[in-house]
């Protein structure tokens, strides 16, 4: 199975969802904004990417953006703390490849069917 990437400015949502998915042998690895993000995905074989949207620096759209320059394959899950009729920014991850939208505060249940269901 490949590696899970979990990116989020937020260190406590960041550690949770990784221990988390580690708990379920779902090899999890973190950063803490985009730039590093992008590093990550640059070296690693990654089968997903949970992509927080509201980040200080690079946004999570606009790393969204660079990953799909660099590769298409990649699966995108978007995380948020806005509901998808209250922006513009919904559209503009469906537009870019995102797979799908998850809510802050994350419901574990949901998290871990949406990632199970995509990785590989």
């Amino acid at each position: 199975m490949k590696r899970l990437l979990i990116v989020d400015d937020e260190a406590d949502v960041r550690e949770f969802a990784a221990n988390f998915f580690r708990k379920r042998k779902i090899d999890a690895i973190t950063a803490g904004n985009g730039e590093e993000a992008l590093k990550i995905i640059d070296n690693e074989d990654l089968g997903l990417v949970l992509l927080d949207i509201n980040m200080a620096g690079l946004s999570g759209i606009e790393v969204l953006r660079r990953i799909r320059e660099k590769n298409r394959d990649i699966k995108v899950i978007m995380v948020t703390g806005t509901k998808p009729e209250e922006g513009s920014s919904f559209d503009q991850c469906q537009q870019l490849g995102a797979l799908d939208y998850i809510h802050k505060p994350l419901q574990l249940e949901e998290l871990e069917r949406v990632v199970i269901s995509n990785i590989q």
